[in-house]
C-alpha cells in the first residue's frame, strides 16, 4: 500500500481551520461562523466543480455583506491562509526530517547537495575550497519584503503554532499530553485571532533595526553552532 506522504499536512491544516472555526464561533458569535462557512462551503464547490448555482449564491453573499460582516470575513480567510502556510512549512520540516531518517541522498538547496555539486563538477582540491571559504565574504543580508506588512506580534503567534506543530510532530503523545498540546494551540489560535493583524502607526527606524535582529535568535544564532559543529 502506497503511503501519502501528503496526509499529515492535511490533516494539520484541519486541525487549525478547526481550531480558528471554532474562535470565531466563540469570538464573533454562531452568525458570523455560519456566513463565514457558507462562503467557504460555496467557494469550495465552485472551485472545484465548477458549480454555477454556488458562484452566484457566493456572489449574492458577498454583494450582501456589511462593513463589520466584511472585516470578519476577511480576518477570517487571511488568518486561515497564515495557518495553512505554517502547516506546509512544518510538513517541508518533516519531509526533510524523513529523508534524513532513511538516508536519502541531500537534498537540493542543502549545503551537501551544495557541496557535492561542486565535487562533481570536477573540483577535488578540498584544501583549495578551504583557501577559497577563508578568504570569502560570506554577508547575509535581510531584506523586508516590500509587501510585508505583518506585525511582531502576529509573527509571535504564528512562531507559538509552529513549535506545537512541530512538537506534536517528533513524539508520541499520551493522551493526557494531546489534550494539553490542543489546549495550547486552541490558545495560541485565539491569540492569533485577538490581534491586529495591520500596523496602525508607521515603524520608527530603530523598529526596523529591531524587527530584523529578533530573526537572529530563530536563524543565525541557533543554526551557525550548528554548522560549524558539523
Amino acid at each position: 500500500m502506497t503511503q501519502d506522504k501528503d496526509a499529515p499536512l492535511r490533516e494539520d491544516i484541519r486541525l487549525l481551520g478547526r481550531l480558528l472555526g471554532d474562535t470565531v464561533r466563540d469570538q464573533q458569535g454562531a452568525a458570523a461562523f455560519e456566513l463565514i462557512e457558507r462562503i467557504r462551503q460555496n467557494s469550495v464547490r465552485f472551485r472545484r466543480d465548477d458549480d454555477i448555482a454556488a458562484r452566484r449564491e457566493l456572489e449574492d453573499i458577498l454583494d450582501a455583506l456589511s462593513r463589520d460582516q466584511t472585516i470578519q470575513v476577511v480576518r477570517a480567510f487571511s488568518y486561515f491562509s497564515h495557518l495553512a502556510n505554517i502547516a506546509e512549512d512544518q510538513h517541508h520540516i518533516r519531509r526533510s526530517r524523513a529523508h534524513l531518517v532513511a538516508g536519502s541522498a541531500p537534498r537540493e538547496g542543502s549545503l551537501p547537495h551544495a557541496l557535492q555539486a561542486v565535487f562533481d563538477s570536477g573540483v577535488t582540491d578540498a584544501a583549495g575550497l578551504v583557501a577559497f571559504f577563508d578568504a570569502a565574504l560570506v554577508s547575509p543580508v535581510l531584506t523586508a519584503h516590500p509587501t510585508e506588512v505583518q506585525r511582531k506580534s502576529i509573527l509571535n503567534c504564528e512562531t507559538v503554532i509552529a513549535r506545537l506543530l512541530d512538537e506534536r510532530d517528533r513524539m508520541q503523545l499520551t493522551p493526557e499530553e494531546a489534550a494539553a498540546s490542543d489546549e495550547a494551540l486552541r490558545r495560541a489560535v485565539l491569540t492569533l485571532w485577538q490581534t491586529r493583524m495591520l500596523r496602525t502607526a508607521k515603524l520608527s527606524v530603530i523598529d526596523e533595526v529591531n524587527n530584523g535582529l529578533s530573526y537572529f535568535d530563530t536563524t543565525f544564532l541557533r543554526e551557525l553552532p550548528r554548522l560549524y559543529a558539523s
